[in-house]
């Protein structure tokens, strides 16, 4: 029979030290990680971050919580609605994790202040481990990689759940891998013009279901207004917690100091920009290159990607 006085008292990191060990918690603590956006994927990706170790984070969102937002939001409840969400995001990772540096940035991403706001983000932070973009503005989302591609900084980016329902379909991997995600094909399309030849990404193979009584709708173009899309009360949550074990993967195998996402012509390690793109393994794309620009013309695009 156990002995309970042979048991060390539990804490709210125990199950994560059997796990990291003491050295990696430590990293994981100091770690900075920012999240841009916390809506269905960002909030429930902030949240595994934190109940996973991350001590620091920036959180960037210029909402107020809507009623609508209560089916896949973990900031969303009844109580919060009109509450802006970076102070409904403050105050889950408080109930969390008390101890966590949170520095909460209320301001709506546009391509036009990404640079400045990443920069001053950096200057007062240090550099990040990881950038996490879970936004759906395109304009910005490639603003954001293109940042992220001249500075070297990992990041990882959430491509659509809209319309999807299941999630044996998502995969990490690179964003030129992607097949039947509209908001992937629009960002394949706008990287290529600006010479972003790697991004890596969380995606869903599925194909989109279609609305009641109409066709799925296509891709927007970048900076065209967005009409509401369905989405299920699981598959954003899900994909903000593949996103996170993503990035906790990669600080605790020190990806972040392997120069992911070197930019204008050299890879991790120095090779020449032009290399094998990042894995579609999950868990082999965490020690992959983010992201790259590219310094020549594309291969042309896998039969297998033209369909989406």
């Amino acid at each position: 029979m156990n002995d309970s006085r042979d048991i060390a008292p539990e804490t709210a990191t125990s199950r994560l030290e059997l796990m990291w060990g003491q050295a990696g918690l430590d990293r994981l603590r100091r770690s900075l990680v920012v999240v841009l956006g916390v809506g269905g994927v960002g909030s429930n990706c902030v949240e595994a971050l934190v109940r996973g170790g991350v001590g620091r984070l920036v959180i960037v969102d210029g909402d107020e919580v809507a009623p609508s937002n209560i089916n896949r939001q973990a900031i969303a409840f009844v109580d919060t609605v009109g509450k802006r969400k970076v102070e409904a995001m403050r105050d889950l990772i408080a109930r969390i994790n008390p101890e966590a540096e949170v520095s909460p940035i209320d301001v709506f991403l546009k391509a036009e202040n990404v640079p400045a706001l990443m920069d001053g983000i950096i200057s007062k932070q240090g550099m990040p481990a990881y950038v996490v973009d879970a936004i759906d503005t395109v304009s910005a989302k490639l603003a954001v990689a293109s940042w992220a591609a001249e500075r070297g900084v990992p990041l990882i980016s959430s491509m659509g759940g809209a319309m999807k329902l299941d999630p044996s379909k998502l995969r990490v991997c690179d964003l030129f891998e992607t097949a039947n995600d509209p908001l992937a094909r629009v960002m394949r399309k706008e990287c290529r013009k600006r010479g972003i030849d790697r991004l890596t990404v969380l995606s869903s193979f599925e194909e989109p279901m279609r609305r009641p009584g109409g066709a799925a709708r296509a891709g927007r173009q970048a900076g065209a207004p967005k009409a509401p899309l369905g989405t299920a009360s699981y598959l954003p949550p899900i994909m903000g917690q593949m996103i996170a074990g993503h990035v906790i993967r990669s600080i605790i195998d020190g990806a972040q100091a392997k120069g992911q996402g070197r930019a204008r012509g050299t890879e991790a390690g120095g090779a020449p920009a032009g290399g094998q793109p990042a894995t579609s393994h999950p868990d082999e794309a965490a020690a992959a290159p983010a992201l790259r620009l590219r310094t020549h013309e594309p291969a042309s695009m896998p039969a297998g990607n033209r369909k989406a």
